[in-house]
């Protein structure tokens, strides 16, 4: 079974997608953490939705599908920002409503315009991913590297503030931190998080990395540095794990790597319990 595994590595497609899971888990875990503390984790999955909607109209309209994804799932983010911040309309409300009307409006637009004979199948494959995380070019890894590097510079050179925002955000603006910015800031960063994901997991399993690895690091650790640590290598670990289980025994990409995190999460969860009796 090592050899064989060994033997994967000479493959260019192999150390594509291993690449790429690991850049997109990594920056997924980064943001995870922060997210799931302001209880603002599920603007991953309504942003999904967003993603999905706009790769339908770029589908229909035959333009290269991260042109048109990045910049309205960005838009989509900072809007749902605004939405929320609005007391009329509170923050889940804001996001089953744009993730409802994304989804619905996408599938709408792929069933009415596309030329494609497998609708159902194009549809199911976007929702919960593929195996074209195994089929990137160069390009797409490039372009992958290139995207999360941006986001984890962000989070680097701004973790202070970003940590701020996250745990007291009232105090953090009586302090002078721009609290509006930097929460829009981590908005935008998520949206290129989420269009980055979608070809590793599907629109539907992308909260998944969000939010897995930060529950499971926070079962173990309560020091915020630790968490943001432990978050990350337990992203990575089980995007590394899912990836290769998903081309050794041929099971969905996606699917396997957030089966990983559960089973993670799982062990992350005994281990706590056992460690408070102790």
């Amino acid at each position: 079974m090592i050899d064989k595994i060994v033997s994967y590595f000479s493959y260019p497609f192999v150390q594509f997608a291993l690449i790429a899971g690991v850049l997109i888990a990594l920056c997924a875990a980064l943001l995870g953490v922060s997210l799931v503390l302001k209880r603002y984790s599920m603007i991953g999955d309504g942003l999904s939705h967003v993603a999905f909607g706009a790769m339908a109209v770029a589908t229909v309209c035959g333009l290269a599908p991260m042109t048109v994804t990045l910049p309205i799932t960005i838009i989509a983010a900072v809007i749902l920002l605004g939405i929320t911040s609005n007391s009329k309309i509170k923050g889940d409300a804001a996001i089953a409503m744009i993730s409802v009307g994304a989804l619905a409006l996408g599938y709408l637009l792929l069933n009415i315009f596309s030329a494609s004979p497998n609708v159902s199948g194009d549809a199911c494959t976007t929702l919960f991913g593929s195996t074209s995380i195994l089929t990137l070019s160069k390009s797409d890894v490039i372009l992958c590297a290139v995207l999360a590097a941006v986001v984890i510079l962000v989070f680097v050179l701004f973790y202070h503030k970003i940590f701020a925002v996250t745990f007291d955000e009232g105090f953090a603006s009586a302090t002078g931190t721009n609290a509006k910015a930097y929460n829009t800031l981590i908005a935008v960063i998520t949206a290129v998080v989420i269009v980055l994901a979608m070809k590793l997991v599907g629109a539907l399993l992308i909260s998944a990395l969000i939010i897995f690895p930060a529950l499971s690091a926070m079962r173990i650790f309560k020091n915020f540095f630790s968490v943001i640590i432990s978050s990350a290598v337990i992203s990575v670990i089980c995007a590394v794990i899912g990836i290769f289980i998903a081309i050794l025994y041929g099971t969905p990409v996606g699917s396997t790597i957030v089966a990983a995190n559960i089973v993670v999460f799982l062990i992350c969860l005994s281990i706590g319990k056992i460690s408070k009796k102790a």
